[in-house]
């Protein structure tokens, strides 16, 4: 990836946006509900694939759940494979 990837929490869109270069390149849509955060969709544009933005979207998302001491249930497939190769962040699963 040659371009520096920005990811921003949209509060009012409910998603962790993926900016290179003042264009939206993915997004991880979330809904925040008590003490549970869950993330039901994540897309990279497929111009955009490859590149790592999925995983700096998920990264981004968990850290955050992390920060605000909010347990996790992940139904999107691409953020559960994430989740299941990094056991780093296995502990804020809502089970």
């Amino acid at each position: 990836m040659s371009a520096t990837v920005s990811v921003r929490d949209n509060t009012e869109a409910a998603r962790f946006e993926a900016w290179i270069d003042g264009e939206l390149a993915g997004f991880a849509e979330y809904a925040r509900t008590g003490g549970v955060v869950e993330y039901a969709h994540t897309q990279v544009r497929s111009d955009h694939e490859g590149e790592g933005i999925g995983a700096t979207l998920a990264r981004t998302a968990l850290d955050d759940a992390r920060e605000r001491d909010l347990r996790v249930r992940v139904s999107c497939p691409f953020i559960r494979g994430w989740l299941e190769r990094h056991p780093e962040y296995q502990d804020l699963q809502d089970r």
